[in-house]
């Protein structure tokens, strides 16, 4: 006979519509039933109700966590439930079908120092056009290691490191710090073969200059696991030197005009446009070249450099004091 695991779903939100697609088709999908659904509601200040979806959907238990962030309401959700495994889901996921089924598979097989199960995330994109720099971007969730936004955890291993550190305020980073603390504690991370699908948020032209805040998350990883983490947490490395090198050539401009050297001041603009210019083209040559997604790419591509040192500066403030973790050197 085979050993149903009990597990409890836990859905950290901000109250997007896309939670009701969430919820409904986790109700639609075949095999054991979850224990228990929270959602932890983590908008700072709630007026409305939230999206629940229709009557027949799963019935849910509603946290609130104030607005601290996805990692706090993420801890929230999982000191709430009893369950042996917990498994935690972003509101804009849409698990397929048989989830159910291929998660029941997935803990089954899981032995007894393995941590964490991570769902395969497929991400639809347009078959009648190139995709978008965003679309893209949300695309590369689908080689992402040890992502949250279907990711089961053994309830004992997430006491055992502390869950998330509450300390990264986005979703971001702070899933490949759990990894990371999980496997040092002598845990092991698998891969499972049940498949959640994430479309791509509606998106407005300035995304990707906000997306810039998590240069600051990058350093406090540094800080915790040292500059190796990239590879440890199967981690791509962003643009980052890049950036910095192109906000630095600004500044060259800019002080050189200050200090009255307009021959070098000349330079460093020239050698900017030629940076921002390359940076520019290798986000339009992939996509579709629409004029709307040209004029955003031209445009963002002239304020990220600029963003991303910024935030990078700002966390090597925020986090000058961190200490690493045991064993980090």
């Amino acid at each position: 006979m085979k050993t149903t695991v009990e597990y409890a779903v836990v859905i950290p939100t901000v109250g997007r519509p896309c939670l009701a697609d969430c919820l409904g088709a986790l109700a639609g999908s075949a095999g054991p039933r979850p224990v228990e659904v929270v959602v932890v509601d983590d908008r700072p200040e709630p007026r409305d109700g939230l999206p629940l979806g229709p009557p027949g959907q799963p019935r849910v238990r509603v946290l609130a966590t104030g607005g601290r962030g996805p990692a706090a309401a993420r801890n929230a959700g999982a000191r709430a439930v009893g369950a042996p495994w917990v498994v935690f889901l972003d509101d804009d996921v849409q698990v397929l079908p048989d989830w159910g089924e291929r998660l029941a598979e997935d803990l089954a097989s899981a032995d007894e120092r393995t941590a964490g199960v991570q769902g395969r995330l497929t991400v639809p994109l347009p078959d009648d056009r190139r995709p978008t720099d965003w679309e893209r971007g949300t695309a590369g969730l689908e080689n992402a290691a040890w992502a949250t936004a279907d990711m089961a955890f053994r309830a004992t291993a997430l006491k055992e490191v502390g869950g998330f550190d509450e300390r990264f305020p986005r979703a971001f980073r702070e899933d490949a710090d759990l990894a990371l603390r999980v496997m040092d504690a002598g845990w092991t991370l698998d891969r499972g073969g049940r498949t959640t699908r994430h479309p791509v948020r509606p998106a407005d032209r300035w995304a990707s200059v906000r997306a810039q805040r998590g240069n600051a998350d990058d350093v406090l990883m540094n800080r915790l696991h040292g500059r190796d983490w990239w590879t440890r947490a199967e981690a791509p490395r962003g643009r980052l030197p890049g950036h910095l090198a192109t906000t630095a050539l600004a500044c060259a401009a800019v002080g050189g005009l200050a200090a009255g050297r307009p021959r070098a001041a000349a330079v460093a603009a020239a050698l900017w446009t030629a940076a921002t210019a390359h940076f520019a083209w290798a986000r339009i040559a992939p996509g579709p070249r629409t004029r709307d997604e040209v004029t955003t790419m031209t445009a963002t591509s002239v304020v990220i450099p600029a963003a991303a040192s910024w935030h990078w500066l700002a966390g090597q403030v925020r986090h000058r004091r961190v200490r690493p973790r045991g064993g980090v050197r």
